[in-house]
């Protein structure tokens, strides 16, 4: 991988692709968790067919899990999703929030915040905003969210530490989280690793989930706990990209394990880390 700017840049662009896509021809590259797949960013997607305010105009199948069915929001909530897409967590966090609360989608990819906002419109809502935004450097004022959700976005961060400094920040004092993300236990082929797509697609981009916690106590969080866990398998139809027979074999033989989790964490009143800007 090269600068973190290049590195943006390159996962700018490809959500910018998947943004203009139709619904059809994205949907159709996803057969969901462990299944078929040609596109490595739809195998690790949720069902969210079951809650309340699914929409699936705004389901672009990218996520990893279901962080908004986790994340305890309640009526009146002011609640921020980080990498916030067309919109899908967003609209089923309102449904929880409900019209006295608000929820604001960050996205830095400007293709997302058009679909998104175009989706807002179509439903009618005057309480769901979406702004452009890096989520190293949030777009809203400190100590205003009740509640932060981010589905499969902050492994794509290059400066995770700088990422959740800014999830500190903008939570009130009674504030928490849940995220859902990617992880890993034991080390990627270098094939992988250096892969671009593999890097978009959420894979590459992992770190170990040891150290991934880590981050989250030493950015100033508390009662940290795994809501979810679940392993998530790369098809071979996707390995072959990427490795030959041989190393496919071996990379399935090793140790090493690709996992979905959704943490949940609450904020230390009064935690000032180098990153947040405080000290």
């Amino acid at each position: 991988m090269n600068s973190n700017e290049e590195i943006k840049e390159m996962v700018k662009q490809k959500y910018a692709e998947i943004a203009l896509q139709n619904q059809d021809t994205n949907a159709s590259s996803c057969c969901g968790s462990g299944g078929c797949s040609t596109e490595v960013y739809n195998i690790m997607t949720d069902d969210y067919d079951h809650l309340e305010g699914y929409n699936p105009d705004a389901d672009l199948k990218l996520g990893c899990g279901l962080p908004t069915e986790f994340a305890k929001i309640k009526k009146g909530d002011y609640v921020v999703d980080l990498g916030s897409g067309a919109g899908n967590d967003c609209f089923v966090a309102r449904a929880e929030t409900g019209e006295s609360g608000k929820v604001v989608g960050i996205d830095f990819t400007p293709e997302m915040i058009e679909k998104a906002r175009n989706n807002a419109d179509k439903l009618g809502f005057n309480n769901v905003e979406f702004r452009l935004g890096d989520i190293e450097n949030i777009p809203l004022m400190s100590n205003v969210a009740d509640v932060v959700v981010s589905n499969c976005v902050m492994n794509l961060v290059p400066n995770k530490p700088k990422a959740f400094a800014e999830v500190q920040r903008i939570l009130k004092p009674t504030g928490h989280f849940s995220i859902s993300d990617i992880v890993l236990e034991g080390d990627l082929p270098e094939k992988i690793k250096n892969a671009a797509e593999m890097y978009a697609g959420c894979v590459a981009s992992a770190i170990q989930m040891e150290d991934y916690l880590k981050i989250i106590e030493n950015s100033g969080f508390k009662n940290i706990s795994l809501q979810k866990k679940k392993p998530i398998i790369v098809p071979d139809d996707i390995l072959k990209n990427y490795l030959n027979e041989e190393e496919i074999q071996q990379y399935k033989d090793s140790t090493t394990r690709i996992y979905s989790i959704t943490v949940y964490a609450e904020k230390v009143v009064g935690y000032c880390t180098p990153n947040s800007g405080c000290c």
